[in-house]
């Protein structure tokens, strides 16, 4: 299961690529992959922010910022449901 495409980060619209799988270890579904460049989500890193909202389309989930790449990429992870539908779920 997974994602590329826009999404809104902390208020801020972006280009992220993600990806999701089912844990059997803690039961849970976590997800997690890298927003393309963004200045104010480093920003946001770098003064101490790391909870974020994520939207795409109609839906929203609470994820965590990560590390920023060389680059300008800012990694992000969650656990739960996603903030995109699956495609096979419409099937």
């Amino acid at each position: 299961m997974s994602y590329h495409g826009a999404a809104v980060v902390a208020g801020t619209e972006v280009r992220v690529h993600l990806s999701g799988r089912f844990d059997p270890t803690d039961g849970r579904f976590h997800w997690n992959g890298r927003i393309e460049p963004a200045p104010a989500l480093v920003a946001l890193l770098r003064a101490g922010r790391r909870d974020v909202t994520v939207h795409i389309g109609t839906r929203t989930a609470d994820g965590r910022l990560g590390e920023a790449d060389p680059w300008g990429g800012v990694r992000l992870t969650g656990t739960g449901t996603p903030p995109w539908e699956d495609e096979e779920e419409d099937e």
